[in-house]
Order: structure tokens, then C-alpha cells, then sequence
């Protein structure tokens, strides 16, 4: 659970950014791949991400400016990457306008249980790392490079490993 408001700002600036890489490396023709025909797809799970900002934060308390996932997902990457930075930019403006580290204990009712503030900070930095989790998965099955979040990746490893000659 976060008990300070700058401590998870800190965590979201590199979070958001990881989306942001991953985002990054997609491409419209790559947003269709799935693991299975009844499985989310690129897309669905970069607009789920991307929905979940306003989604999320609106149950905890927190107003963004944002669509939530229930909309049709836009069919360009550039479009869904639009929408997540100025939603990402948004959350990160609004947050510590509407809560402070006194906040953070406070329970709130989500998904019908009890949460603490912090604790939703908590929730939704993992349920961004484990859709994005997901999808360098299925970015290895379109053939895309997956950027690192939190070292590098293989392509990333083997072009450090090519510069050192080893």
C-alpha cells in the first residue's frame, strides 16, 4: 500500500512510460494477434490498459477526463497511445489535487470490497504490468521487438551483448 502520494508518483512516471515503450513498438496490422480466437487481442488489451485510468481511479474517487475500455477501441495504435498519454497526463495532474498522503488509509468501496486508497494505487500499477505482461507475449508472436520495463529485453540484451563483443 502507498502512504505517500509522491512515492507512487514516482512508480507511475516509470510505469507509465513502460506502456508507453510497449505501446510504442505495436503496430495496427499486430493489434488483431490473440494466444486463442476467445482471447484478448493487442488491441483490446492496450484500450483495457488504457480504459482502466478512468475506469479504476472513477471508482476510487478520482475524476479523469478519459473513455473507459466499455467504448470501441480506436483501430490505429497512434490513436490508443493518444488517448493513454493525455489520460495518463490527466491522472497524473489530477491525483495530487485530490488526495493527499492523509487520504491513503481511507477505504473505498471497489469491485463490491473494501480498499484502501493506497492500496488502489497498488492495484492499478499491477494491473498495468500484467497486461502489459501479456502482451509482450503476443508481441513475440507478431514478430515485434518488445522493449525492456525493467532491464533490458532479449533484442535489448543481445545488442548490449553484440556492443561488448561478447
Amino acid at each position: 500500500m502507498y502512504r505517500k502520494i509522491d512515492d507512487f508518483m514516482k512508480d507511475w512516471a516509470h510505469e507509465k512510460e513502460a506502456t508507453l515503450k510497449i505501446f510504442g513498438n505495436l503496430t495496427d496490422e499486430s493489434l488483431a494477434q490473440r494466444v486463442t480466437p476467445e482471447g484478448r487481442s493487442l488491441q483490446d488489451l492496450a484500450w483495457h490498459i488504457t480504459g482502466t485510468l478512468a475506469e479504476m481511479m472513477g471508482h476510487a474517487g478520482i475524476s479523469i477526463d478519459a473513455p473507459d475500455d466499455t467504448q470501441p477501441a480506436p483501430a490505429a495504435i497512434s490513436e490508443i497511445i493518444e488517448i493513454y498519454r493525455r489520460a495518463a497526463e490527466a491522472f497524473t495532474a489530477g491525483l495530487p489535487q485530490q488526495w493527499s498522503d492523509a487520504d491513503l488509509p481511507q477505504e473505498v468501496m471497489m469491485y463490491g470490497q473494501t480498499w484502501r486508497k493506497g492500496d488502489v494505487l497498488s492495484a492499478l500499477l499491477f494491473h498495468q504490468t500484467h497486461h502489459r505482461a501479456q502482451m509482450t507475449v503476443l508481441m513475440r508472436q507478431s514478430g515485434l521487438k518488445v522493449p525492456g520495463a525493467y532491464g533490458p529485453s532479449k533484442e535489448e540484451w543481445e545488442q548490449f551483448k553484440n556492443m561488448d563483443g561478447k
